[in-house]
Order: structure tokens, then sequence, then C-alpha cells
């Protein structure tokens, strides 16, 4: 698939690995939608970005939200690429000192990280299904954001490593079917990047996590996990699997 000339959404846009993707896909000449709750930041990348990029604020979750983002992203044509980017994080165990951990935060989590990603995905392909096929019979091109903790969860994890693992079991059978349309469907599951869900700890804890991955020794950058995206995108090939990026790192249990 070309990037170049093509839109495309991407969810979770204003910050992190969003926002290195939306920065990567644009100077590689897409039109990119950034899609983000945080207005304030979603707006500031845009503007920094100016006429290559375009923000829409919108919940993943929310079906006519999302809905009206996809359809806005469409009206200019040529939807071929969403990448699904948007997720939230939580640290709380099951069973804490104040009790049980409550339902809605669980439900939370499922909701933005593993609902949210799949409300994107259907609502896109179903645009992507009409586009013109290229020489491959490609119509368009979708990346998940799993983690490697869908495989290596921690302790206080249980709701982060279920939304990912779900992404996880998605990705084959959504490859399977939309190989009809000629859509392929990747994940990818990043180890520890240096993102804002990363950035609330405290320095030594930061340094403790890098330390942890064999080789780089040091925390992903943004621009890495898009240098994957681009190569997704570009590489008819790559479908129906979960590729892990993360430096040979494999989680203990805390």
């Amino acid at each position: 698939m070309h990037i170049a000339g093509s839109s495309a959404l991407i969810t979770g846009g204003a910050s992190g690995l969003g926002a290195g993707v939306a920065r990567h896909l644009a100077a590689l000449g897409a039109t990119v939608t950034i899609v983000d709750v945080n207005r304030e930041a979603g707006m500031a990348l845009a503007a920094e970005l100016d006429e290559q990029v375009r923000f829409i604020a919108a919940d993943v979750a929310d079906a006519e939200q999302m809905r009206a983002a996809v359809e806005a992203t469409a009206s200019d044509g040529n939807l071929r690429a969403l990448v699904c980017c948007a997720g939230i994080a939580t640290a709380e165990r099951t069973l804490g000192k104040e009790g049980p951990l409550p339902l809605e935060r669980f439900t939370r989590v499922i909701a933005v990280n593993l609902i949210g990603t799949f409300n994107a995905i259907r609502l896109a392909a179903t645009v992507m299904a009409g586009n013109t096929p290229n020489d491959d019979g490609e119509r368009g091109v979708i990346v998940c954001t799993a983690s490697i903790a869908a495989f290596e969860g921690q302790i206080g994890q249980a709701a982060y490593s279920a939304s990912k693992a779900g992404v996880v079991g998605m990705t084959l059978p959504l490859a399977r079917e939309l190989a009809r349309h000629g859509i392929r469907v990747v994940s990818i599951a990043p180890g520890t990047f240096d993102t804002p869900m990363l950035a609330g700890l405290p320095e030594a804890a930061i340094m403790a996590l890098a330390q942890q991955v064999p080789f780089p020794s040091r925390l992903g950058r943004p621009s890495e996990f898009a240098t994957l995206v681009q190569h997704i995108i570009e590489n008819p090939m790559l479908n129906g699997t979960t590729i892990r990026l993360d430096g040979a790192l494999r989680m203990g249990p805390r």
C-alpha cells in the first residue's frame, strides 16, 4: 500500500505512539486525521503539522462519536489506513486494601482498549471496502496496538492485559474475514516505550524499566513504533499476525 497520497486515521493520535505515527505518516505524504479525547493536545499537534493533519475530538468507545469521525475522514476520500493507538493503562489489584476492584474500572479499560479498537475497525473497514483496489487487490490496512502485557501481564494488570490479549485474539479472525475485501489487519505488541503512560513514574522507576530490556537497554521511541507501522502498511504479505516490538523484553510478575 502506498502511503503518499493516501488518507490515514489514527486513534489516540494526540500523544505518545499515536502522535509518533501521525508525524511519520504525514512526513511520508499521507493526509492524517487524528482522533483523541485530549482536545488541547490534538489541536496543538494538528497546528504543528499544518495542513496535512487535522484533529477530531472523539471517544473511541462511543459508537456515534467514532462514526462521525470516520465519516469526516472518509469525506476526503481514499481512507486507506487505520492505526489504533487509543488506550488507557491501570495498575490496580483485583483484591486491594479497600476490597475488590470496582467493576466499572475494569469495564472502562476493556471499553477503551478492546471495544474502542473494534469500534474503529468496524467503521473504517466499511469505508475501506468501497475503495478501488490497487494492483494487489488491496483496499486498506488496519494496524492495532496490543502490548507485551497480553502475553506476560504483571500483578495489577488484569484489566490491561485482558484488553490487550483481546486485541491479539481478534487480529487473525478479523484478517481472515476482511481478506475478501482486500483489507489487511496486523497488530503490534510494544514493550516499554517512552510515552505519557510512563511519564508520571519516578525517574528511578523509569530507569529500572529501561534496564530490564536486554537490547537496546532503554525505552522504545515512538518513532520506532511508527517505522514499524510504515513497514506494515507498505508490505502486503504482513497480515493476521501480532509483532512484538520489545527489545527481547519478557516481563516478570512485578
